[in-house]
């Protein structure tokens, strides 16, 4: 498990302040305090992980910090260490502004220890104060319950917000410095593939990337690829990627011998596409200095329509295997590359990615069927959870394969893991339960093959979606719900009613009293463009703290309120929490400008 990209992997700072006075006070509490802050790191190193499969690594202070001058000293190792993100732990009176990460490009927050023997509530009320005041928005970390001097566990409350900031932190620190590649540039008019580089550069500290899609062209044409990976790469699609029914009329239908150019350009797309990504070395090897570096890219997007695929075979195939915890090199991280190069839905994925360390579907949201019209079409009720309708969530096939559903988590429910959680059982499964149809022909006059499967079981989800809104700016919708599994029966009718060749999973969102979340279709009528991302698992919450970081604010979440973790200078920008995330965000502005 190594690294992928340029730069090194973000430490977690641990920084425990003390009440500086000596002659008794700081003595008696040099080891408790120090204690918090072992124990913290200790929490988050047994805990988290990088995408790549890393552990996150916590550097603590030489010593406690009980001024200025120890503060600085902190500060400096820090820099030296490459700590990404800060945590303050003390369970006692502090001197608050001496003693504060002073940084604005951290993600910050201070844990005030709730004991009666030292007032660690009273510091973390007066350090947060300060932080607010001087426009360093920190999050807040207090027990909900009294602890003994002596107790040296973190209540299961602490852990929760604990883990919560420090994911969405490195999350942070994650994208600091890397590149959107844009492959191409604006598909079909889609307003989320006209890439904006400011919103990457103000907002998530990342470079924007741009390559015509004619060095796909020239790569192929003048070999600049690992030929001998390509041969790996085509003997084990033509074991493992089994080739679909052809829905085009028999007239259109392309002769086998096309067929098989086409698969030989998708296996080459999808290994020069990688390269334009991260690199390869081995064509420095082959004389290819400048192509071997890559573009540093931690996200992509492919622009493919139309004027790829109306002369070239589509980019569903390299989409859906980079975007897949598997390939011909065996089960590895997946890549993050957004469809159409909607680079606002592909944010969105990098999110998921970097919170869950799964692979990301990528869809349409396509199409919301009433309880009512699934009745009338199909003569058939939708029951449990899709009794209230569902939304079809499809797409031209660069969905990932995980998203199959056949996974397993430790119940043996279906579930998306990170890689190094797959077997290699469970990625031949979702290999065998896909099938590669040839492209349509009326949309993709270049031919392709896309990914067409059906998401089976009930997994717990979360789709979500960066907009851009004149006047605003970005702005992030969530719905945390459930995959749902639906009778063949019905399935069959109502998938061949848009394009049985593509990949379908059946959503159906958590109902709450918010009036966008009122019912299934209020969903799908506030969603706020024709894309979403979805991430295994219920991460709104995680989302929600996340964007609070980035300064994005969030506006359609069904998300319960006591799970909603933001910086403590949120709480005075006013009571209602949307209108507070809005204000706040746009007081503070992003990051990086």
């Amino acid at each position: 498990m190594t690294n992928r990209l340029i730069g090194r992997l973000p430490k977690v700072g641990i920084r425990p302040v003390i009440d500086g006075r000596e002659r008794g006070v700081r003595e008696s509490l040099e080891e408790q305090t120090m204690n918090m802050a072992k124990a913290a790191a200790q929490l988050i190193e047994e805990n988290l992980r990088f995408p790549g499969g890393e552990k996150v690594e916590c550097v603590i202070a030489d010593t406690t910090i009980g001024g200025v001058a120890d503060a600085a000293r902190c500060a400096d190792k820090f820099e030296q260490e490459g700590v990404g993100v800060s945590l303050t732990v003390t369970p006692c009176w502090c001197y608050g502004t001496e003693v504060m990460d002073a940084n604005p490009l951290i993600p910050k927050a201070v844990w005030g220890f709730n004991g009666t023997e030292r007032p660690g509530a009273v510091y973390l009320a007066a350090a947060l104060a300060g932080y607010t005041q001087k426009g360093l928005p920190t999050f807040g970390i207090y027990g909900r319950d009294v602890q003994d001097a002596t107790d040296k566990s973190i209540p299961s409350d602490v852990q929760e917000k604990i883990l919560r900031f420090v994911k969405a932190g490195l999350a942070v620190a994650q994208m600091k410095g890397k590149s959107y590649l844009s492959i191409g540039y604006t598909s079909m008019g889609i307003a989320g593939s006209m890439v904006d580089a400011n919103l990457f550069q103000e907002y998530l500290g990342m470079r924007t990337e741009f390559v015509d899609m004619t060095e796909l062209l020239r790569r192929m044409d003048e070999g600049i690829y690992d030929k001998e990976e390509y041969q790996k790469a085509l003997s084990w699609v033509k074991v493992n990627c089994k080739e679909g029914f052809d829905n085009n009329a028999p007239e259109k239908q392309t002769s086998r011998e096309r067929k098989d150019w086409e698969w030989e350009t998708v296996v080459k797309m999808t290994l020069i596409i990688r390269d334009l990504m991260i690199g390869n070395p081995k064509l420095k090897e082959m004389g290819y200095g400048e192509e071997s570096k890559g573009h540093n890219a931690i996200l992509s997007g492919f622009q493919g329509q139309r004027q790829w695929t109306d002369y070239y075979p589509n980019g569903d195939f390299p989409e859906a295997i980079l975007n897949s915890s598997f390939d011909w090199n065996g089960i590895r991280e997946a890549f993050v590359v957004a469809t159409e190069n909607d680079s606002l839905n592909g944010v969105a994925m990098l999110f998921g990615h970097l919170l869950t360390n799964t692979a990301q579907i990528f869809s349409d949201v396509r199409t919301y069927w009433s309880p009512a019209a699934v009745e009338r079409v199909t003569g058939k009720k939708l029951t449990g959870k899709a009794a209230n309708g569902i939304i079809h969530l499809i797409n031209s096939g660069s969905t990932t394969l995980d998203a199959t559903g056949q996974q397993r988590d430790a119940a043996g429910n279906p579930a998306m893991k990170p890689f190094w959680e797959i077997t290699p059982e469970e990625a031949k499964k979702c290999l065998d339960k896909t099938q590669w149809c040839p492209a349509s022909l009326e949309y993709f006059r270049g031919g392709g093959f896309s990914s067409q499967f059906k998401t089976e079981g009930e997994m717990p989800v979360t789709m979500s979606r960066v907009n851009l809104v004149k006047g605003v700016g970005p702005v992030l919708q969530i719905a945390e719900g459930w995959t749902v599994d639906i009778p063949e029966e019905i399935h069959s009718v109502l998938d061949k009613r848009t394009d049985p060749t593509w990949p379908t999973t059946w959503f159906v969102p958590r109902l709450t009293d918010n009036d966008a979340f009122a019912d299934v279709y209020s969903v799908m009528a506030n969603w706020g463009a024709n894309h979403g991302a979805i991430s295994y698992g219920h991460i709104g919450a995680d989302l929600i703290t996340l964007a609070s970081m980035l300064r994005i604010p969030v506006c359609m979440h069904n998300v319960a309120s006591d799970q909603i973790f933001r910086p403590s200078a949120w709480a005075a920008m006013g009571t209602d929490k949307e209108g507070s995330d809005y204000r706040a965000c746009e007081v503070y502005g992003p990051v990086y400008k």
